[in-house]
């Protein structure tokens, strides 16, 4: 069929890797070559994702794809991508409201009172666990609680890249076992697997890793000690004093917090609740503290800005670093690489070239170590490519589902497959959404803190162990059902 005065032609493996494997080689050269050959800097993502989509739209027109038809399947796929976007503005807000009230600055300051520095690595790993679990967002996890310990190890002179991957590793716990979680339910409901057998079966992977990664960062704390000497007493003096100058604080400063608590557990939607949270913060600064309605606009905008507190002299460095931050700008980059990255997926969705690679590249799949490896590995790629783990569960489901039914293993290993590679692997990746997310929200770059990120590290290697043992794989339970229907 002719379309445009160009042959549409049939979707062959050829066609949908073009653009895969364009991707692939331009990040190698610019996020290696360009930056450790050259000597010339990293090349944004927003350039590397645009290259891409470029290579993508040329690969369908020249399979026949009018403009029209190319440029319907990128808004569709930045539509489905609005809701992320929407969250990031939304979280942007949240923390430039929640500075301005007072409620993250007393959080740090009294945070830095009963802290001991001794376990900051440890408590910085289980404390968004237990928030994480309580609420099921890691994104809601780290752009609340998680700035408030990354204020605390900036004052107590931590290592930054390890408390941020302990912080993004202890909110993905949360994320991957709260029956509150989006990817939870999801990855579920794309393998047809009851919720809380889905949960039990990931307890298998999750729980080991989680103990591990405790175990590990209070044996690297030891070596990366947040130490505490003169300097850092004289800071820590310094910055306590800073706060109380700034801000007034009080029980009532904590509503905020509350307010999206309650509605995570009661699973209310998360961009409205982070709305009503900034916008009772508005109202507590307005009480409580001595910022105008001026300033407290400028910085739901811009973010707040230590310079509006015209009555405290002499704020260290540190303070203005922890407390400049927020605004709806503050996401701007993240969103705007979002957008582009979800561009680039809309030209790999209009000849549905994931399903097709996957489908194609599993079919010598024969045993059950073999079928759950793959299934590890075809989440893990396709949600590197797709930076979204909405479609990576239902692309990887529906090809992974009869070959997992085929060899009797239980479809709720094959929903924990979803999850622990595919949910786990994009918090450590520059690219996608989230790394993207926890990069501009925690201040250190994904590719600093991801070594640290110790529950991904062995969330991955126990998944492994288990499909190559089949130890916690619950073959059993498949071996005594086919014996009944022998009998």
């Amino acid at each position: 069929m002719k379309v445009g005065g160009i042959m549409k032609k049939e979707v062959k493996v050829s066609n949908a890797l073009v653009p895969i494997i364009g991707l692939f080689l331009i990040m190698i050269y610019g996020l290696i070559i360009q930056p450790k050959v050259l000597q010339l800097g990293e090349m944004p993502l927003e350039m590397i994702f645009m290259f891409a989509a470029a290579i993508g739209t040329a690969n369908l027109y020249f399979m026949g794809y009018t403009w029209d038809e190319i440029q319907e399947s990128m808004v569709k796929k930045i539509t489905q991508g609005l809701p992320a976007m929407m969250i990031l503005f939304s979280i942007g807000v949240v923390v430039g409201a929640w500075i301005v009230s007072g409620t993250i600055p007393m959080l740090i300051y009294y945070g830095i009172k009963i802290m001991n520095p001794k376990y900051i690595y440890v408590i910085a790993f289980i404390v968004p666990i237990i928030f994480s679990t309580l609420t099921g967002t890691s994104w809601g996890s780290v752009g609340t609680i998680g700035i408030v310990i990354m204020g605390i190890a900036q004052v107590t002179g931590a290592h930054l890249p390890l408390i941020a991957g302990a912080i993004v590793g202890g909110a993905y716990f949360g994320d991957k076992l709260s029956p509150l979680s989006d990817t939870t339910n999801i990855a579920a409901l794309a393998a047809d697997v009851p919720l809380y057998d889905h949960i039990r079966s990931m307890m298998n992977t999750t729980i080991p890793a989680a103990a591990l990664a405790t175990c590990m960062y209070g044996l690297v704390g030891h070596f990366y000690s947040a130490k505490t000497t003169e300097v850092n007493l004289s800071m820590i003096s310094e910055t306590l004093e800073a706060l109380e100058s700034v801000f007034n604080f009080n029980i009532l400063l904590l509503i905020p917090t509350a307010i999206v608590l309650y509605c995570s557990v009661k699973r209310k939607p998360t961009v409205p609740a982070l709305i009503f949270s900034s916008i009772v913060s508005l109202v507590i600064a307005l009480i409580f503290q001595k910022f105008s309605l001026g300033d407290i606009i400028k910085v739901l905008h811009g973010g707040f800005n230590i310079e509006m507190a015209s009555w405290a002299k002499d704020i260290p460095l540190n303070v203005v670093t922890i407390l400049n931050r927020g605004g709806l700008y503050s996401m701007a980059s993240p969103v705007i690489v979002t957008f582009i990255v979800f561009v680039y997926i809309g030209t790999l969705d209009r000849i549905n070239a994931l399903p097709l690679l996957v489908e194609k590249g599993f079919a010598f799949v024969k045993t059950r170590t073999s079928a759950i490896l793959s299934a590890l590995g075809a989440t893990m790629v396709t949600n590197g490519m797709t930076s979204n783990q909405f479609a990576t569960s239902f692309i990887v489901a529906e090809a992974f589902k009869p070959k997992f039914d085929q060899l009797r293993i239980p479809r709720k290993v094959l929903s924990r497959c979803l999850e622990d590679t595919g949910t786990m692997i994009e918090s450590v990746l520059p690219w996608t959404t989230t790394g993207l997310f926890m990069s501009a929200t925690l201040g250190v770059a994904v590719m600093d803190y991801n070594r640290w990120q110790f529950l991904t590290m062995f969330n991955i290697i126990v998944a492994i162990i288990l499909a190559i043992t089949g130890k916690g794989c619950f073959y059993n339970e498949m071996d005594k059902e086919e014996k009944k229907e022998v009998k």
